[in-house]
């Protein structure tokens, strides 16, 4: 058996966008995680060698060895079984390794979201910023907050995403689906604003003139996250905000909760989030949890006794 090509690692990639339509962020962190795999790999190693299960269970010992949290683990043992599986489809393995190790069990973890009283401090503080770089941040922070979308959703917004008059968003998510997004009118008032001044992020040839936040120094032509992500951690300094509280998802989280604390259902919000199965959206349901004791203990008769 010859070694792994760069090839073959570009064959499995091309299938996991044909056959499951899997977004490009997602496609380069599975490209980041078989690179990663092949270079702790020693060159003297044979094909079998490196894709042994002691070769496996040896990356997953350095991999908690390097203190990665245990999501990012199962994240990259993920990424290899898919590869793994697909050399054996190709017949370039016999046996998938991983049928034979016991991978670590992901933990059941409440998601760190933003309080109510957090979000308005950090609107506050955006809105404090009158150059035409702190109006871009706001309106992209109330986006993400009023809408609940992915930051790369919110990144690669473009202009014909809004839709003004019926007051909803066009987003393009996971696996290029689209779904509609209701937004609020202070969220529009503010988008108004912005597009007043988003020339001036624009280059000169304005070949990037479809993107809502273009960005003349970004090679794709818009804001990256990475970008986004940089002058929120500067805002939340700003506003005094414990930065592990603050991030793109953080706000997503903060947008789900605080909708389900205030009445909102689980299916409406697997649908505003673009959740293909609900049993994503369920790690929010600790929220529905206090509410309905909430409802309970205030509207069930036995409580009122118990009270009295």
């Amino acid at each position: 058996m010859q070694k792994i090509e760069k090839s073959i690692i570009e064959n499995f990639l091309e299938s996991l966008i044909s056959e499951k339509g899997l977004s490009k962020n997602t496609i380069e962190s599975y490209k980041s995680d078989i690179n990663q795999y092949l270079e702790k790999q020693t060159v003297s190693k044979t094909s079998e060698q490196i894709f042994s299960r002691k070769s496996v269970e040896k990356y997953i010992s350095s991999l908690n060895d390097f203190g990665f949290e245990r999501s990012t683990i199962l994240r990259k043992l993920s990424s290899l079984g898919h590869f793994f599986d697909f050399l054996v489809t190709e017949n370039i393995l016999k046996d998938n390794p991983f049928l034979q190790i016991s991978t670590p069990k992901k933990n059941s973890k409440l998601p760190t979201f933003l309080t109510n009283e957090q979000v308005d401090r950090l609107l506050e503080t955006a809105k404090n910023d009158d150059s035409i770089k702190g109006l871009r941040l706001l309106t992209m922070i109330k986006i993400l907050y009023a809408t609940g979308i992915r930051v790369t959703e919110l990144v690669e917004l473009k202009l014909s995403s809004l839709y003004e008059k019926e007051n909803f968003l066009l987003v393009t998510g996971k696996g290029n689906k689209e779904r509609l997004v209701p937004i609020d009118q202070n969220t529009l008032s503010t988008i108004e604003k912005y597009l007043l001044v988003r020339v001036e992020f624009l280059k000169t040839d304005k070949n990037d003139d479809k993107w809502l936040f273009p960005s003349i120094n970004s090679k794709l032509g818009h804001i990256t996250r990475q970008r986004f992500h940089q002058l929120l951690k500067v805002l939340c300094k700003e506003a005094n905000i414990d930065s592990k509280y603050v991030s793109p998802h953080k706000l997503r989280h903060a947008f789900a909760s605080h909708l389900l604390a205030n009445g909102m259902d689980l299916r409406s919000l697997q649908m505003l989030l673009g959740h293909s199965d609900i049993s994503t959206t369920q790690i929010y349901t600790h929220v529905l949890t206090d509410r309905l004791k909430s409802t309970v203990e205030n509207n069930h008769p036995l409580s009122k006794v118990f009270k009295e």
